[in-house]
């Protein structure tokens, strides 16, 4: 039952817990450190190796150069696929101009990459839900020539034509809404009853864990604070489910971007981080609320995270190879 009031009383803070990065987002980004720590600069990545602003600023501070396609990068240099994965086009491409190539995919978007790829041998058409543009959708349609259709909506179901309705089967983004895919899947699994999918959801552990805190955290408090880019879709997601439970919630970068007149409406103030979000950014954000007047500042207590992603072996190696 929600402890919500309508009162406007001292101004009180709530912190999600999990919130902020997660082993994938960890994992590339310590990536590209070891990467420009053992060649120096300029490494270069394809994508944003994480949707997070501040993230990408830092490395470009450290000699990181950010690239949209492969030919922007010379002959022969080093790359750093990002978190969100690429598509085998992408990785033909780097082999054609002799790349060496670090790959920071997320060790659970690579599972989905390999989940597509034993379906299709398997003679399955494949439906995935995700979003239309977003790198991670790009990269695992990208595992196929063919074979795979895109959704992004349940009322896209009725409009699906797939060539064998009996041998369907369907994987999902890794950062999407938990609520809005079981929507999304209930629709496939009435049109299609014979549609196969993932034994273990396809949606990633940090996605779930941080929804599942917004959702407690959203019947504690009256607005919540999601530190996060505008591109970073598990970001998104969490302002859409704190708003969908009853909160008012904005998405922002930091600290400059809170509006001073939201606390002066509330009292009860939530505050997450998407899992490409430093945890730096949210404690500068608490000291700009408590320099306007907040009170006190408690953690809402969440599941615990201990996952921890090995680096690629091919990184992790160098040290032991590098001149003296």
């Amino acid at each position: 039952m929600s402890t919500k009031s309508n009162q406007h009383g001292p101004t009180m803070v709530t912190l999600a817990e999990p919130r902020g990065f997660c082993a994938g987002v960890e994992r590339a980004i310590e990536i590209v450190e070891k990467a420009l720590e053992h060649f120096g600069a300029p490494v270069y990545v394809k994508h944003e190796i994480v949707h997070n602003n501040h993230v990408v600023s830092t490395l470009r501070d450290k000699g990181a150069i950010f690239v949209d396609e492969i030919y922007e990068i010379p002959t022969g240099a080093r790359v750093i696929m990002s978190a969100h994965g690429v598509s085998l086009m992408v990785r033909d491409q780097a082999r054609d101009r002799n790349l060496e190539v670090f790959d920071a995919t997320c060790p659970l978007v690579t599972k989905v990459h390999a989940e597509v790829k034993k379906l299709a041998a398997s003679g399955f058409e494949i439906i995935m839900i995700g979003h239309q543009g977003h790198p991670e959708v790009e990269g695992t349609m990208g595992q196929l020539k063919s074979g795979i259709l895109l959704i992004e909506n349940k009322e896209q179901v009725a409009k699906l034509k797939p060539a064998n309705p009996s041998k369907l089967a369907y994987v999902t983004q890794t950062t999407l809404s938990t609520d809005d895919t079981a929507d999304i899947i209930s629709s496939l699994r009435i049109r299609f009853p014979d549609i196969q999918g993932p034994k273990i959801s396809d949606i990633c552990y940090a996605t779930q864990n941080r929804q599942d805190a917004v959702k407690l955290l959203a019947a504690e408090v009256d607005l919540v604070l999601v530190v996060g880019s505008p591109t970073s879709s598990n970001s998104n997601r969490l302002r859409e489910v704190a708003e969908k439970y009853g909160a008012e919630a904005y998405l922002i970068d930091g600290a400059e971007d809170l509006n001073p007149i939201w606390l002066q409406k509330h009292s009860r103030i939530g505050v997450t981080a998407g899992a490409s979000a430093p945890e730096s950014l949210v404690q500068k954000l608490l000291t700009a609320i408590k320099g306007l007047g907040a009170s006190s500042v408690r953690i809402l207590p969440g599941a615990k995270e201990h996952v921890r992603f090995p680096l690629p072996k091919s990184l992790a190696d160098k040290k032991q190879n590098l001149p003296l």
